[in-house]
């Protein structure tokens, strides 16, 4: 367990974090960084000031930037994965509520979070590592669309599999055209809600 650097006074407990507490910490200060100061300000000194935590604690959760970066590209696109959990919960919807719920979910999450992912991705432009981990990333999506969208489907799951490809690319591109401006979120959910429905829930291809 670590013990939190921030400064008390005489007779207060000071709270000790788990390692995995102190890295969710530095991750939500890393993402408040590049979204208040931008990418380029994001090192490893930088966040541990704002952290509030000594260099080495910082290092020792990541050696380097590029590190740091990767895992910050990684962790802000998991949460549109949490979203679509989180939209699913509950009560069994039917096929048009859940692909209305899933569209809805992850333009809004990609509407929050999708500035920040851009601006880390353009700070590991090049890395090949990026590469993989954003492919990573989309299959991690294709899959959450496969699980959500299969009970609702009559398409054999090979089929299913690659038109979730295809419906990520398209959620992928109405976020960016939101996020320029070409349209605006109850438009992108209009529009993602039609391509999920008439690609998913059609029946088996002849």
């Amino acid at each position: 367990m670590e013990r939190s650097q921030t400064t008390a006074k005489p007779g207060t407990i000071i709270k000790r974090l788990s390692k995995a507490e102190r890295r969710r910490q530095l991750l939500d200060t890393a993402l408040l960084i590049v979204r208040e100061e931008g990418a380029d300000r994001l090192t490893l000194g930088h966040l541990a000031v704002r952290a509030g935590v000594s260099k080495p604690v910082a290092y020792d959760h990541f050696e380097t930037r590029s590190e740091l970066l990767i895992a910050l590209y990684r962790w802000i696109d998991t949460q549109k994965v949490d979203a679509f959990r989180n939209a699913m919960a509950g009560n069994r919807h039917s096929g048009a509520e859940t692909v209305g719920l899933l569209a809805t979910a992850y333009i809004q999450c990609a509407a929050e979070i999708d500035g920040e992912f851009h601006a880390v991705g353009a700070a590991l432009a090049g890395s090949e590592e990026k590469a993989a981990v954003f492919q990573e990333l989309l299959a991690l999506s294709v899959a959450m669309f496969v699980a959500v969208l299969a009970p609702h489907s009559q398409l054999p799951s090979d089929e299913l599999k690659r038109r979730c490809v295809g419906v990520v690319g398209a959620g992928e591109a109405l976020a960016a055209a939101k996020l320029r401006g070409d349209c605006d979120e109850g438009e992108a959910i209009a529009t993602f809600t039609g391509i999920i429905a008439g690609a998913v829930l059609s029946t088996r291809p002849s």
